[in-house]
């Protein structure tokens, strides 16, 4: 019952990753080229983002990734290893192996961990994105703090919660 408790969370994982890592690749592509004065709704020139905060977004897109696809990747491990452990066909001897607990609860924390970084760095990069196409949020835009504000209170709201959730899970 808990290996499919565990198994089933672990899917979550991936799947919920893999969702974000296409945000990120449609974030990319509906970027285009940052720099290009072409690509924004910004009508005052002054408000026009600066070459930082276009390197900012793409950094911020690059570093998305890399922790969802670490996160995904501890998760599927720990999956295979669980799905080793039970299976009698890689046990001649037919005992089954045992699974270290701590080491596993280590690998679920870090998989939390691993999405929760992702997310944090896929809400930069969306502010980052706001400020490119609607003006910077140093100019006052009050298109792009429309657009910021809800990004930056919904999300760490959720990512507590989710962190809150896997902490209890840690600990039973």
């Amino acid at each position: 019952m808990t290996t499919s408790i565990h198994i089933t969370a672990l899917d979550a994982i991936v799947n919920v990753n893999s969702l974000f890592t296409v945000a990120v690749f449609i974030g990319l592509a509906w970027t285009g080229n940052p720099t290009d004065p072409n690509n924004t709704l910004v009508v005052d020139p002054a408000c026009s983002a600066t070459p930082k905060i276009a390197e900012d977004l793409i950094s911020f897109h690059v570093y998305s990734f890399s922790s969802f696809l670490f996160s995904s990747l501890i998760a599927l491990a720990l999956k295979q290893a669980l799905r080793i452990t039970r299976n009698p066909e890689f046990h001649p001897s037919e005992l089954f192996a045992r699974v270290n607990k701590r080491l596993f609860r280590v690998g679920m924390l870090v998989s939390g961990a691993g999405s929760a970084f992702g997310c944090g760095f896929l809400m930069m990069a969306l502010v980052d994105m706001v400020q490119i196409k609607l003006g910077t949020l140093a100019c006052g835009s009050g298109h792009s703090f429309a657009a910021v504000v809800p990004l930056v209170i919904l999300v760490p709201i959720a990512l507590l919660s989710y962190v809150c959730v896997v902490l209890y899970a840690f600990t039973r």
